[in-house]
């Protein structure tokens, strides 16, 4: 499924099961909290901080598809086209950062 698609899936599921977008800022505050369940996820099994019992079961794939379903919800509200937009951000990093990447002696 590309972008354009899911952003589709994403609004299809709001009408028929959601009622309606809950407003910008309360999307904005729910995509801050599915960001920090992630960050809470990787800090603890990746980073330095211990895991807590409680924190074992947490699915990093399913916070990350939850940010995914926020970000879809805030774009098609706003009326981003997200796919077009990611297409020219990638465009873009392609064009900026290949040498920049190849050239940097930290990821040698």
């Amino acid at each position: 499924m590309d972008i354009k698609n899911a952003q589709e899936v994403v609004d299809k599921w709001i009408n028929n099961h959601g009622v309606r977008y809950f407003n910008e800022l309360t999307n904005m505050a729910q995509l801050t909290e599915e960001v920090g369940e992630v960050a809470r996820i990787i800090a603890r099994r990746y980073g330095e901080q211990s895991e807590k019992p409680s924190d074992k079961d947490k699915d990093l794939g399913e916070e990350l598809a939850d940010v995914l379903f926020v970000v879809l919800c805030l774009a098609n509200q706003t009326g981003v086209n997200l796919q077009e937009a990611f297409d020219k951000k990638l465009d873009l990093k392609t064009s900026r950062d290949h040498d920049r990447h190849h050239n940097n002696q930290k990821l040698k």
